[in-house]
């Protein structure tokens, strides 16, 4: 996976995912927290090194807070320094959905489970080797499962 990959994938389309999760407006606001909704169903984002996760460095697994979907692995995380949480892959390129956000008078590729559309933040092309990429992730999207847990 690298950036040209990415902008693929934006332009593109995403891979397919393996399954997919549909709920009603009401079900997600039901299941999450006001915060978490705003972030993962409406686009939103938290501030910088706000998020628990962003400092968070023990062994295990992220899912996807919406659906459960394994998203990253911690041997993929990095201190970015900039205030999320920052991966350098997926775990699988069918996991993540990438299309093309103009918002904020910026051009970036959001990232979204690609299993039930959850925002879960932005992707650049200045992250590590090397993949050379930045998956910069809201904490509110994402969940760790801790190693042997």
């Amino acid at each position: 996976m690298n950036w040209r990959d990415v902008l693929t994938y934006a332009r593109e389309g995403s891979p397919q995912p393996d399954r997919v999760v549909r709920k009603s407006e009401e079900e997600w606001q039901a299941q999450l927290t006001p915060e978490q909704y705003r972030i993962t169903r409406n686009k939103g984002t938290e501030a910088p090194f706000s998020g628990e996760l962003c400092h968070a460095h023990e062994k295990g697994r992220y899912s996807c807070l919406c659906c459960g979907t394994l998203l990253f692995d911690s041997t993929l995380k990095f201190d970015s320094g900039t205030g999320w949480p920052s991966f350098t892959e997926p775990v699988r390129d069918n996991v993540i959905k990438y299309e093309k956000d103009t918002s904020y008078g910026m051009v970036r590729v959001e990232v979204m489970c690609n299993v039930c559309e959850a925002h879960l933040g932005h992707v650049f092309p200045d992250g590590p080797p090397p993949s050379g990429l930045r998956y910069c992730i809201n904490s509110e999207s994402i969940r760790l499962e801790k190693a042997g847990e």
